[in-house]
């Protein structure tokens, strides 16, 4: 005699039951944005970084030098915001412009070391903040999270941004 107390799995939803879930997601997404945005706005005066700044310059520790059109078109922004922030981060020496091998005249951009110890000041006070996420959330829950986030930007990795 087996006993077999799992429920059974759920049945996949329907293409319109998932695009109303996931409407759900675009509901949070958007104020979840803004309000982060203003966050790091808030810290701006402790690191002296806008949060267009801030974003060039986690690109850059992140991936490493980038064009400025690679920037634009890594973070969804035009290339005409993305020089703007380059700009306003050469004034601060956080960022510098470097020959580009592969192409003369668009430049590689690189952070100082300045630039590298601001941005790593910024995300030690992220993490610190990201810690006090509450709730019983699993790695699997932020994984799934990451993954459904990744398939619908995928959806709109067409959408012209310049």
């Amino acid at each position: 005699m087996s006993d077999d107390r799992t429920a059974p799995a759920p049945a996949d939803p329907s293409p319109d039951e998932l695009a109303e879930r996931l409407s759900e997601v675009f509901d949070l997404v958007g104020p979840l944005y803004r309000r982060v945005q203003r966050k790091v706005e808030e810290a701006a005066p402790i690191e002296g970084l806008s949060v267009g700044v801030r974003a060039v310059l986690d690109l850059l520790r992140a991936r490493g030098p980038m064009t400025v059109p690679q920037m634009g078109r890594a973070q969804a922004l035009s290339r005409q915001f993305v020089q703007r922030m380059v700009n306003d981060a050469a004034r601060q020496d956080l960022v510098e412009s470097v020959p580009n091998p592969a192409h003369r005249r668009s430049s590689l951009i690189r952070l100082t070391e300045p630039g590298r110890a601001a941005i790593e000041a910024v995300r030690a006070r992220e993490h610190e903040l990201l810690r006090r996420v509450g709730g019983d959330l699993t790695m699997a829950d932020v994984d799934a999270c990451v993954r459904v986030l990744g398939a619908m930007h995928a959806l709109f990795a067409d959408v012209d941004v310049d």
